[in-house]
């Protein structure tokens, strides 16, 4: 069994849903690769050349590696002619168009107007929020709620939830219920907030890194080292909060926060803000361009992959030991 089945929800298999994804990008792919593993149905959409075909090269690329290609997964999906006709008859909508505030909330819109009203639709957007991209829906905007998933999202089982104001429980429940059908590990994110929480956690470390290095006291690559031969490797075991309270040993959190949080205080006022200018640019772009000389780029993202998959599989074979 590989990481994909194993950490989907047993409770829900035997659900099987129409969902529609509206954006076959690699974001909208992966999230059709995802609903056909999971068993669910899919009417895809895309107004681009080629992007029948494009989806479904991509979509075999992703289940080869994950839960192979079956003609079973395959024969459940399907390409429409037009937004309305994908959408018409789902129970759940994806949407990963361009993430340009205008265009989303286009595109919302009109599946807002084209969806049945009890379909769920969710947004991939990686930063507006829900009530910014649901503006101009009119027929159940409080039905919109952000889903973002993160790269390669065919293998990352996060996803952030943000309701739109107005949202039932009901309706975020059955949406953290749909994600969860399919191996994701949602979170509920409870306000919004301009990127979410993960991509303000991610900037906050990009903060001090551009930091770090604009003021030339480590190289772009001895950065990647530290976090990857680092704190990296136990935050993928353990979120950084869990992960803290158990360097505090018998006395846990509180041990952490009573003995170490005053210095702790102390670095984090002294962290820098930076301004991405021209120079500071140059700088992260030679530092990358210098740690990854002569490598295949293309091949470092097979390889990280394949690591991630094994790591899933370790992470689950631990969370189901009693």
């Amino acid at each position: 069994m590989n990481a994909a089945e194993n950490t989907r929800s047993p409770n829900h298999q035997d659900e099987r849903l129409a969902i529609a994804v509206v954006g076959t990008g690699v974001i909208g792919a992966a999230w059709v690769s995802g609903f056909l593993a999971a068993g669910h149905s899919v009417t895809a959409f895309d107004p681009a050349d080629g992007a029948e075909e494009r989806l479904l090269e991509q979509v075999k690329s992703n289940l080869e590696m994950t839960t192979g290609v079956s003609h079973s997964q395959l024969n459940r999906l399907a390409f429409a002619s037009t937004l309305a006709e994908s959408v018409g008859s789902a129970d759940f909508v994806q949407e990963n168009g361009p993430e340009r505030l205008e265009v989303k909330q286009a595109m919302l819109a009109e599946i807002d107007a084209a969806a049945p009203e009890a379909t769920i639709i969710a947004s991939s957007t990686s930063g507006f929020a829900p009530s910014e991209i649901s503006a101009e829906a009119t027929k159940a905007p409080s039905r919109i709620v952000v889903g973002h998933p993160f790269n390669p999202a065919h293998l990352i089982p996060l996803v952030e939830v943000v309701p739109t104001p107005g949202a039932s429980p009901e309706l975020v429940d059955r949406a953290l219920s749909i994600y969860r059908s399919i191996g994701k590990k949602p979170i509920l994110v409870r306000a919004e907030l301009p990127g979410h929480v993960v991509n303000r956690l991610q900037a906050a470390l990009w903060q001090e890194t551009y930091s770090l290095v604009n003021e030339g006291v480590v190289s772009v690559s001895d950065i990647d080292t530290a976090i990857s031969y680092g704190p990296g490797l136990r935050w993928a075991i353990l979120g950084p909060l869990a992960q803290q309270a158990l360097s505090g040993g018998a006395g846990g959190m509180r041990h952490v926060l009573d003995h170490l949080g005053p210095p702790q205080e102390v670095w984090m006022h002294d962290l820098k803000k930076v301004h991405l200018d021209e120079d500071l640019k140059g700088k992260l772009i030679a530092g990358v361009d210098d740690e990854l000389v002569d490598r295949d780029t293309t091949a470092i993202a097979r390889q990280r992959d394949e690591m991630l998959i094994r790591l899933l599989e370790l992470k689950q074979r631990y969370e189901e030991l009693p």
